[in-house]
């Protein structure tokens, strides 16, 4: 029997015959739907006790593996007896759902949505996504809205179908039907007035209508309603929309959007024309494309990876490896964030960059290629430099650059030093900024470098600012966002952070928005009470959705919150149920010291790896060094000691131009008085 799980509503499931099954109490809807959310992953016998009860009965365990034999034969009825399950089975220390991709209803949305944002033509858009809207039967996991373990889930499919709304109203508008829009975004603002896209969409559907007066005062109603209510000023997109239906821009014409798309058309028809099948100029060409391509964001930027990485495969087989080294280091889109989106194919990347360096002439004018080829190694190896462990501050041996004796011998360090000097010497400005880019990448390696990374930015700005390169300019703004927030200095930030978004309207590079909402929801929490605060970071992390960077995205809004609770004091918002993503191990200790599991949190401690160089780095030092305070670890209280110490005059995390855990000098007072207290130190 096949069978089908629903979540967009109550907890179900159905047969074949769209039958539904019987599932018995709400506590085995419980588990059934805790293994959902797990995304076929194991979950453990323990973490479901801790999600079903609030204080567990004594045979816990046993009960939990009644409920799951009773859904066994809920969902598995022509199962013989004593054979092994196949949907619902036992693995290592829990149980897991093997549910088929098809087989529950968030997740059938989840692709269709994806799809959309993959590429998908409008006209198949609107089908698409209205199939996938109608799966919705009432809210995520409706039985479900006070557990914990449901929460971030909720929220995020919530999030999803906004979007996919959204969408397809996007959908609708480029297919010529504005007044279909209209009348579904009128409802959607109403009952979320805080989606700014929503707004912009209505403005757009109701000028495309003939309904010009209309679309202004639905613009200055967001504008009103988002500075009232949450202290904020429209987004870029929505105030670059007021000015250009106040000059009733030529774009927003779909007969003038017809033309260009024609032209488009046109251009690209004489080019598949003329260009041979497999020619090299073909697949130079594509890679310029997909680095257009990354910068919309979004399964623009999800594509335009998995096609890179096709054209570099493609180069390869070519067996030229200048033509190779061509495909490879023309792809200079800035990167900001020290996580990869993709670690697997960034390994891949540098292989190839690795292997095109060895078989590339080192004569023959080729130094511009090897300088791209080491920029490209050392921006995709970003967040590689193994953790510093030294028992000594890292400090005491530090360069001028800010590297260390034992992080000098890194083949990421080397490339981006190398491919630094390489571009100064041949006075390409565009190839100097990549290798900025990849010097900005590996300049972690200590914490307390954020007025290096300053000035790396500052060279940046100015440099693309001379050469009118906005897209550099606009990294070079960021890394200076980030960097000016870890000292404290908002008002430069603020500059800094309004001056990208400047570009990003100018350019069209709605990424941007990204992280400066994501600074100002920082700044709220650094200036403003801690209600303002989460309210903020909720807001901010709508912007991860369907922005294409889970590199970025995964773990972040919990992380957020819980910054929140350290730096204002207050009780943890959050708790071991959120999805962590690969924060967890960091985080783990010191909420369950926050639970007063003082055993589990030790342990938990010790089997800590140490934080990755990035610009997180600080942030999870800090996070370790607050749980050693609360369980009394003398040891990761020096290890955090000695690792924080040289970003004495920084904010925790702030860096990053996301969040902060307060500033460094508090927590090292914390420390340090406790060292001195238990004779150690």
């Amino acid at each position: 029997m096949h069978v089908s799980f629903g979540v967009l509503g109550a907890v179900a499931a159905w047969d074949e015959e769209r039958q539904p099954l019987a599932l018995r109490g709400p506590r085995h809807r419980a588990v059934l739907a805790r293994l959902i959310v797990a995304r076929r992953r194991v979950v453990p016998v323990a973490r479901l006790v801790e999600g079903l009860w609030e204080e567990p009965p004594r045979d816990a365990t046993g009960t939990v593996r009644t409920f799951v034999a009773a859904l066994r034969r809920a969902v598995e009825p022509d199962r013989p007896p004593r054979a092994p399950a196949r949907l619902l089975v036992t693995e290592g220390p829990g149980y897991a759902l093997r549910a088929g991709a098809g087989d529950v209803d968030a997740w059938r949305f989840e692709q269709a949505v994806g799809a959309v944002l993959d590429g998908t033509p409008p006209a198949a858009a609107v089908g698409v996504l209205g199939e996938a809207l109608d799966l919705w039967r009432g809210p995520a996991y409706a039985d479900f809205a006070e557990a914990p373990w449901a929460r971030t889930e909720r929220g995020r499919l919530a999030q999803l179908r906004l979007q996919a709304v959204e969408l397809r109203a996007e959908a609708r508008l480029a297919l010529g039907a504005p007044g279909q829009a209209v009348a579904e975004l009128d409802a959607h603002v109403g009952e979320h007035p805080w989606r700014e896209e929503g707004w912009r969409l209505l403005a757009l559907a109701l000028y495309r209508s003939g309904r010009q007066g209309d679309a202004l005062a639905v613009l200055r109603r967001a504008r009103a309603l988002l500075q009232e209510q949450l202290g904020v000023d429209p987004g870029p997109r929505l105030r670059r929309l007021e000015e250009d239906v106040l000059r009733q821009a030529e774009h927003l014409d779909p007969d003038a959007a017809g033309s260009a798309a024609q032209v488009w058309t046109g251009a690209a028809s004489a080019y598949e024309s003329h260009v041979a099948p497999r020619a090299r100029i073909q697949l130079e060409s594509s890679v310029g494309l997909l680095r257009d391509l990354a910068v919309t964001g979004g399964g623009g930027l999800v594509a335009a990876r998995r096609h890179r990485l096709a054209a570099v495969a493609a180069a390869e087989e070519l067996g030229d490896p200048e033509l190779t080294a061509r495909v490879i280091g023309r792809y200079d889109v800035p990167a900001l964030w020290t996580r990869s989106d993709d670690p697997e194919q960034s390994r891949r990347l540098v292989a190839a960059a690795e292997r095109t360096l060895r078989r590339l002439p080192v004569d023959g004018g080729t130094a511009a290629a090897r300088c791209r080829l080491l920029a490209t190694i050392a921006v995709e190896s970003r967040g590689l430099l193994p953790p510093l462990r030294s028992p000594e501050p890292p400090s005491s041996v530090a360069r001028p650059d800010g590297g260390s004796g034992n992080a000098g011998s890194s083949r990421p360090l080397q490339a981006a030093r190398q491919a630094e000097a390489s571009a100064r010497e041949l006075g390409d400005a565009a190839l100097l900024l990549f290798a900025l880019n990849g010097t900005f990448m590996q300049s972690f390696q200590r914490t307390g470098l954020a007025p290096r990374r300053d000035a790396v930015g500052a060279e940046i700005v100015e440099l693309s600012a001379r050469h009118d390169l906005p897209r550099y300019e606009v990294l070079g703004h960021l890394v200076r966002v980030q960097a000016r927030a870890a000292l404290a200095d908002l008002a430069g930030a603020d500059r800094h952070a309004a001056a990208a978004d400047g570009l990003a309207a100018r350019h069209d590079l709605p990424l941007v928005a990204v992280f400066t909402t994501w600074y100002r929801a920082l700044r709220t929490a650094m200036t403003q009470p801690a209600d303002a605060a989460r309210a903020a970071y909720r807001e901010a992390a709508r912007t991860l959705e369907g922005a294409g960077m889970p590199g970025l995205a995964e773990g972040l809004p919990p992380l957020a919150l819980l910054s929140v609770d350290v730096l204002h004091g207050t009780e943890p918002s959050v708790g071991l149920d959120a999805e962590w993503g690969p924060y967890e191990p960091w985080v783990r200790p010191l909420l369950l010291a926050e639970l007063g599991r003082f055993d589990e949190a030790r342990a938990a401690l010790r089997a800590a790896p140490a934080p990755p160089r990035d610009l997180l780095t600080e942030a999870l030092w800090c996070v370790l060094g607050r749980a050693a305070l609360l369980v009394g670890d003398r040891t990761w209280m020096r290890r955090a000691h000695t690792h924080l110490a040289p970003a004495v005059d920084e904010h925790a995390g702030a860096g990053s131009g996301l969040l902060t855990f307060g500033p460094v000098e508090r927590q090292l007072a914390e420390l340090s008085g406790e060292l001195r207290q238990t004779g150690v130190g």
